[in-house]
């Protein structure tokens, strides 16, 4: 498998907007794997809130390996869009924990779960930018390679074909 740090148009230099894409994405990055750090440290608050939700405390658990890892995935550029929208779904999803009218703090974090959410949306429609991590057929594509299988060489051209930055080839 090739491994490169990759644009979508072959490795050109990065601009302005893929730094500040870079930079977006670790500031949200940072959030999720702080929170995964947060449950890990202290689970049994996470498990309070659930279960006044009457949810099984185990969930702390699998919000933190999902935390981890979609953290992880945003930071290193990794399949940013799905990533970015279950992330929106996620903050939209959490956020009603927090909806308690009668405690300020709790009204702010709502609030706050929303306004990631629309961070990660716009990060879905941007995507990673130049500056990622890029592994497989993506890379080998970019790099003007082919990808060894054929199985790779099917979605080599099926994200070719879809990608918003390249034209679609005619028929």
């Amino acid at each position: 498998m090739a491994s490169s740090m990759a644009s979508r148009q072959g490795g050109g230099a990065a601009r302005a907007d893929d730094w500040l894409l870079l930079a977006g994405r670790l500031l949200i990055a940072a959030l999720f794997l702080g929170g995964a750090a947060q449950k890990a440290l202290e689970p049994g608050q996470v498990a309070g809130l659930l279960a006044g939700w009457r949810l099984p405390g185990g969930l702390v658990w699998a919000a933190l390996a999902y935390n981890a890892a979609a953290g992880a995935a945003l930071a290193l550029g990794l399949a940013v869009r799905p990533v970015a929208l279950s992330l929106a779904a996620y903050c939209g999803l959490t956020s009603f924990f927090h909806l308690i009218p009668s405690d300020p703090w709790q009204m702010t974090i709502f609030v706050k779960n929303w306004a990631i959410a629309g961070g990660c949306l716009a990060l879905a429609v941007a995507g990673a930018g130049r500056i990622a991590w890029r592994r497989g057929p993506r890379a080998a594509h970019e790099k003007g390679r082919p990808a060894g299988r054929p199985f790779r060489r099917w979605i080599c051209r099926l994200r070719a074909a879809t990608s918003p930055s390249r034209p679609r080839p005619r028929r």
